[in-house]
């Protein structure tokens, strides 16, 4: 299994794009591919379908067992999706109320290593779809990852907030002792304006190759289309030029980026 957390603590940048067209190219591929959604706002869970507010039984279920998590429990909290070999762990909005809920209790930030240890047979990758802000769910995320995509859109002020991710993950790293790896994955490139043009090339010019895409995921609006079908991107429409964009991605994740597909703990 390969654990591929998507993150940013800024919102809007293309995360739940990332994470359901990446999903959908890999389950086209073969590869059985879980989407974990961690993000209170439930945009993943919402693109196929379900209603954050009514989740009757979504990963808020992983954290009410006092950091353990039931033998068989994350297999019950499965919901299918449009490919028969890609599976959603569905947010509840719940989620939000985590960080009160779970003060002063030890071994929350493991939560999600432990319940993935349980699927380590059954999935070769989950994608994880994160919370813009730091908490007990981004926490969890990057203990479990072994590899960090942080979609950044090309506007000057989403790369002041990329400065405070990486700052982010430098203090968890550090708390950790976890040198997790991460590529930074330019996102809602408009070629037409000068902006994202200058953003882009600042990107490029402040990051090397091992830590930034040098290429952008570009502006398209089949996304948008692919979300209110509640399918994949790239079962929507495979030769869209955003689709394409992700296809190259992939192709250079998997080549230039992919870390050995170790646990981080098989504990439960």
């Amino acid at each position: 299994m390969r654990i591929w957390a998507v993150a940013n603590q800024k919102g809007g940048v293309g995360k739940t794009t990332t994470v359901t067209t990446l999903a959908g190219l890999l389950g086209e591929s073969g590869k059985r591919v879980l989407m974990l959604d961690l993000d209170p706002h439930g945009s993943l869970t919402s693109w196929f379908g379900h209603d954050p507010d009514t989740m009757a039984h979504s990963a808020f279920d992983l954290f009410q067992h006092n950091g353990k998590v039931p033998q068989d429990l994350p297999a019950q909290l499965l919901q299918e999706t449009p490919l028969s070999n890609v599976f959603l762990m569905p947010a509840s909005t719940a989620l939000a109320t985590l960080e009160r809920r779970l003060i002063g209790v030890e071994g929350m930030g493991l939560i999600i290593s432990r319940a993935l240890a349980q699927l380590w047979e059954d999935f070769d990758y989950v994608l994880i779809d994160n919370s813009p802000s730091l908490g007990v769910l981004m926490i969890n995320a990057l203990a479990a990852a072994q590899q960090l995509l942080i979609p950044v859109q090309t506007e000057f002020l989403a790369l002041k907030g990329l400065e405070r991710m990486l700052h982010t993950l430098e203090m968890v790293m550090r708390s950790q002792k976890n040198n997790l790896k991460y590529v930074i994955v330019p996102t809602l490139f408009d070629r037409r304006t000068q902006a994202s043009v200058q953003s882009l090339r600042a990107l490029q010019q402040q990051y090397d190759a091992d830590h930034l895409w040098r290429f952008a995921i570009p502006v398209d609006t089949r996304f948008r289309d692919a979300s209110r079908m509640g399918t994949f991107p790239s079962v929507f429409d495979a030769e869209t030029h955003g689709v394409r964009a992700y296809k190259r991605l992939l192709l250079d994740l998997q080549a230039n980026y992919e870390v050995p597909a170790q646990p981080q703990t098989r504990s439960a």
